[in-house]
């Protein structure tokens, strides 16, 4: 198996579990989601950002057209660890700046 295909199902597995735990948490007020994000400028993604034509091809098919960053994530954890978000639970937060969402630019 290659990382990828481990990283993908580890990914997946954490969508099923929080799921499952919304709903059994949630009859005691706890709220379960997971943030999926997309390529994120940190160390994790060197294998994009350190090559200007994997950059370009992933912004090319993000709505935004940037690679994310840190605190694009970070905001969406903060929001929904606040009260703001009390009545989300069972989802799951596509953070990718709209990878994906159609042909790309």
């Amino acid at each position: 198996m290659t990382d990828a295909a481990a990283y993908t199902m580890t990914k997946a597995a954490v969508e099923a579990l929080s799921r499952s735990l919304a709903l059994t948490v949630g009859p005691r007020g706890i709220t379960v989601n997971c943030v999926l994000p997309g390529v994120v400028d940190t160390d994790m993604s060197v294998g994009v950002t350190g090559n200007p034509a994997a950059t370009a091809a992933v912004t090319g098919i993000t709505a935004l057209g940037r690679l994310g960053q840190p605190d694009d994530v970070a905001d969406v954890v903060t929001f929904l660890t606040s009260d703001q978000a009390r009545w989300i639970t069972g989802q799951a937060l596509d953070v990718t700046g709209g990878m994906w969402l159609g042909p790309s630019r």
